[in-house]
């Protein structure tokens, strides 16, 4: 039992890692762009720096929804699975 917990709490961490990846990363490399046009313009707008990085992140949400869904509905397959195969 305690060897399947641990199973399933390294399963869930990695999955938030991979799960948080594509949205982060579409962030930061927009954040990085945006950063440098503001450096290289001197135009030092703290809403020309958010708003690219919030259409990013909801445009890497759609992007990967699909994928995400559906690597988290497989590890919560798992989890059920385990769960009702488990005997108190």
């Amino acid at each position: 039992m305690t060897t399947t917990l641990l199973h399933l709490v390294r399963e869930a961490l990695a999955l938030t890692l991979l799960l948080s990846a594509p949205p982060l990363l579409a962030a930061l490399a927009v954040g990085l762009v945006t950063g440098l046009l503001q450096a290289v313009t001197q135009v030092q707008e703290q809403a020309l720096g958010a708003v690219p990085r919030i259409a990013a992140v909801l445009g890497a949400l759609v992007v990967a929804g699909p994928w995400m869904a559906g690597r988290l509905a497989r590890f919560a397959a798992e989890v059920l699975a385990l769960a009702a195969g488990a005997r108190p």
